[in-house]
C-alpha cells in the first residue's frame, strides 16, 4: 500500500485514516491552506495551520478545527505528520508525511519568492513530492516582486495625476492582501471592496498581517473621493454596477495569467500586472530539485505536460488527477 493514494474523496493516508485536502466529506481532513478548493465544507474534523483557522471558520461556519504550528509533529497510528511553510498565502503549508523512514510531501499550492505577508517557502526533503503545476510551462517566468510593484505604483501615480481612480483586482484571499502590503500608500487613499475588507479584518484581528490604512467602499462616497485612490477588489467586480459607480477609473488586474496578452484583452483590463501566488516554471523546477525526491506526482495545471518534462529530466513523474481548482481565476 502506498503511503498516500488517490481516492474518490481525495488524497488518503490509509495507515493513519486521514485525508489531505479532500474534496468529498470525510472524518478527518488535514488542510494545506484556506482557499476554497483545498478547504471544503462537510468534514467532521479539520487540522490546519493556526493562521488558516480564522479564514476557514469565516468561510465554513461552525466546524471542528484544530490548529498546528509549522514544524510541529503529530503522530497518528505511527504516521508522523508535520506542516511546513508553502509561501502561497498566510497559513499555507506543505504537509510532510513519514512512516517507517519513507517521506512524502504534499505541497498544496506554493511559491518560492517571499511576498511580505506569508511565511517564506521552506524546502522539505522527501522521497515523493506532490506538486501543483498551475504555471508549469516555460512561458511563465515571473519578474521580481519589487519590479511588479514599481509598475503598479507608477500606474496608480499616473492615474492620480489625471484625477481618475485606479481599480486593481486580485483574489480576495491572498492576492489582495499582498497588493495592500506592498503598494506605496503615500500616492493616495486606499479603498477596498467588502469581500477584501472582511478578509483583511480577520488577518488584522488575529495579528497575522498588518496593512496600511484602508477604507471600505460603502457606495455613499462622492466620486471625487476616488479621484486619487487605489481601490482593491476581487475579479468578480468586472462589468458590475459596483464598478460603474467608480467612474472614471482605470482597471488593472494582478495575476499570473497576465503573462499572456490575450488573457488581458479578453478581460478588458487597461493594465495587466504579472503577479502570481503560485510558483512559476523556474520555481516549480527548483522546488522539486531541492526536495531531493525522485518520484514526483503532478496535480492541477499543466500536469501532463509538466510530468512529461520531469520524466525527460530523469524523474519518476506522473500526473495526479485531483479536483483542485485555480483561485487565480476565481471571482470570490
Amino acid at each position: 500500500m502506498p503511503l498516500l493514494e488517490l481516492t474518490e474523496r481525495g488524497l488518503f493516508c490509509g495507515i493513519a485514516g486521514v485525508y489531505i485536502d479532500p474534496w468529498r466529506p470525510v472524518e478527518r481532513a488535514l488542510i494545506t491552506h484556506a482557499h476554497a478548493d483545498h478547504s471544503r465544507y462537510g468534514h467532521k474534523h479539520y487540522l490546519a495551520h493556526h493562521h488558516s483557522l480564522p479564514i476557514m471558520k469565516h468561510r465554513l461556519g461552525d466546524i471542528r478545527v484544530q490548529g498546528i504550528e509549522y514544524a510541529e509533529k503529530i503522530v497518528i497510528n505511527n504516521v508522523a505528520f508535520s506542516f511546513h511553510p508553502a509561501g502561497h498565502i498566510p497559513g499555507s503549508a506543505q504537509i510532510r508525511v513519514e512512516y517507517k523512514g519513507e517521506v512524502w510531501v504534499v505541497s498544496g499550492d506554493y511559491k518560492l519568492e517571499y511576498d511580505g505577508i506569508s511565511t517564506p517557502f521552506e524546502s522539505v526533503k522527501c522521497d515523493c513530492f506532490i506538486t501543483e503545476s498551475t504555471f508549469g510551462l516555460p512561458v511563465y517566468q515571473w519578474q521580481l516582486q519589487q519590479s511588479v510593484f514599481d509598475e503598479i505604483n507608477a500606474w496608480w501615480a499616473s492615474n492620480a495625476e489625471q484625477g481618475i481612480a485606479s481599480v486593481l483586482t486580485g483574489y480576495s484571499l491572498g492576492k489582495a492582501q499582498r497588493l495592500l502590503a506592498n503598494v506605496n500608500p503615500e500616492i493616495g487613499p486606499i479603498y477596498t471592496h467588502g469581500a477584501v475588507d472582511e478578509i483583511n479584518q480577520l488577518f488584522e484581528l488575529n495579528d497575522i498581517v498588518e496593512f496600511p490604512a484602508t477604507m471600505r467602499v460603502q457606495g455613499s462616497e462622492k466620486k471625487s473621493d476616488y479621484r486619487r485612490a487605489l481601490i482593491v477588489a476581487p475579479p468578480s467586480v468586472q462589468g458590475s454596477s459596483w464598478l460603474k459607480k467608480l467612474q472614471p477609473y482605470s482597471l488593472g488586474m494582478a495575476s499570473g495569467w497576465m503573462a499572456l496578452r490575450g488573457i488581458r484583452r479578453r478581460r478588458s483590463a487597461d493594465r495587466g500586472f504579472v503577479l502570481s501566488d503560485h510558483a512559476d516554471w523556474n520555481g516549480l523546477n527548483r522546488a522539486i530539485r531541492e526536495s531531493g525526491a525522485q518520484r514526483v506526482l503532478v496535480t492541477h495545471g499543466y500536469s501532463s505536460i509538466f510530468s512529461r518534462w520531469l520524466r525527460d529530466q530523469g524523474y519518476d513523474a506522473q500526473p495526479l488527477k485531483t479536483e483542485f481548482g485555480d483561485e487565480e481565476t476565481a471571482d470570490s
